[in-house]
């Protein structure tokens, strides 16, 4: 899930940016601190949003940057269990494919991707052997998060499945979405019209 939060701490301000707006000079500031971050409290930082407070501006004797009291938002990346992502896959490998979900690329396992028996091909495309479904590079696909890791706190690991109904690659759901109406249909025909009452 996608979460804003508020962050409150002192910033320093370094030297150089001393001749910029104090706000501008911290938001530059929270933007190099926080690219790339990760934290497991936190999640994955996806951008810093708004600056609702800056308090008085101290320095440190032997430091010569200032110290801002910062009210700030952020907004962040926190994969939950359970959750229903949509993604784009990024690769193909014969264990599985990773599916890019914006802020993070998850992994799904090759016994994850399908209810079916999967076969990897030279040309990096996994294939039901019962279904003849596949599954590629540049797939629009719906996934749950089954597994998170944050062992390397700098690279968390994202476990994804696509074998519970309608999951896995979109064209592949809305397929199965028209079978399933079509055989509604077959087994109790068309509604009946009803006659409107004067």
């Amino acid at each position: 899930m996608f979460y804003e939060k508020i962050v409150q701490g002192f910033m320093r301000i370094p030297p150089n940016l001393f001749s910029e707006n104090t706000e501008e000079a911290i938001l530059k500031t929270l933007n190099m601190r926080f690219e790339n971050y990760i934290s497991e409290k936190l999640g994955i930082v996806v951008c810093v949003g708004d600056v609702f407070e800056i308090g008085e501006g101290i320095i440190i004797p032997g430091d010569g940057a200032a110290y801002y009291k910062t009210k700030f938002s952020i907004i962040t990346y926190q994969p939950e269990m359970k959750e229903i992502v949509m993604g784009e896959v990024s690769d193909i490998t014969d264990f599985g494919a990773f599916l890019n979900i914006g802020a993070i690329d998850g992994m799904i396992h090759v016994s994850q991707t399908m209810d079916d028996y999967v076969t990897f091909s030279k040309s990096n495309i996994l294939t039901g052997k019962e279904t003849k479904k596949t599954i590629k590079v540049g797939d629009k696909c719906r996934a749950m998060v089954i597994a998170i890791s944050y062992k390397e706190v700098t690279n968390p690991k994202l476990g994804l499945t696509m074998r519970q109904p309608w999951l896995g690659p979109l064209e592949h759901i809305k397929h199965d979405m028209d079978k399933a109406t079509e055989k509604s249909v077959e087994k109790t025909g068309e509604p009946k019209k009803e006659k409107a009452k004067a």
